[in-house]
C-alpha cells in the first residue's frame, strides 16, 4: 500500500516555489525555454509556465520531450525521433521531470536536447529528488527532497492525467 507524502497543496507550493527561484536564478525570464518530459514531467512545465505569466506577464514556451528513443537501456536506439516544437539554440532551457532518481533519463534528455539545437545553459527542475543516483547528475530547482529505499517506489500523480496531484511511496 502506498503512503501519500505529498499533498495537492504542498505540490502546488512546490511548484511554485520552484518558479520564483527559476526567476531570481536566471534574472527574469528573457530567452527562456521550458522543456517537459513525457509524461508528468510536460504538464509539471506547463504549470510552472503559468505561473511565470501570472508573475512576469509574459508567455514562456514549452516543449515536449520524448527520451525514449534516447535511453541507454534500448538496442539500437533511432537517435531521429524527438518531439521538440520550440527552437533551443541560444535559449536558457529549463528541463522538467517529475522524479529524479539515477539520472539515466536526464542523461537521454540532455542527448536529445542537443540533438535539437545548442541551448547557451540548461537548468534541471524536478518535482522529487529521491536519491540513489549513477551518474554524476543534480538537480538545479527541486521540489521535495524524499529519501528511499532502493526497493521503494516513487509515483507521482498530476490531476491531468490520474485525476488527482499528490507523491506515493511504496513497494
Amino acid at each position: 500500500m502506498a503512503k501519500q507524502v505529498v499533498d495537492a497543496m504542498a505540490m502546488q507550493r512546490a511548484l511554485t516555489r520552484i518558479t520564483y527561484e527559476i526567476i531570481e536564478r536566471n534574472r527574469g525570464i528573457n530567452e527562456l525555454v521550458l522543456v517537459g518530459i513525457k509524461t508528468r514531467g510536460v504538464y509539471l512545465a506547463n504549470r510552472i509556465a503559468a505561473r511565470l505569466q501570472q508573475l512576469e506577464n509574459t508567455e514562456i514556451p514549452v516543449g515536449e520531450l520524448d527520451i525514449s528513443h534516447y535511453r541507454d537501456d534500448v538496442e539500437n536506439p533511432d537517435h531521429g525521433i524527438v518531439d521538440i516544437d520550440v527552437d533551443l539554440t541560444n535559449k536558457r532551457v529549463i528541463l522538467v521531470d517529475d522524479v529524479l532518481y539515477t539520472g539515466r533519463t536526464i542523461r537521454a534528455a540532455l542527448d536529445a536536447i542537443m540533438d535539437n539545437g545548442r541551448p547557451a545553459s540548461i537548468n534541471l527542475a524536478v518535482l522529487v529528488d529521491r536519491g540513489h543516483r549513477e551518474l554524476p547528475i543534480r538537480a538545479d530547482f527541486v521540489g521535495k527532497n524524499i529519501p528511499t529505499a532502493q526497493n521503494e517506489r516513487i509515483k507521482v500523480e498530476v490531476e491531468e492525467i490520474d485525476g488527482s496531484d499528490g507523491v506515493y511511496i511504496g513497494e
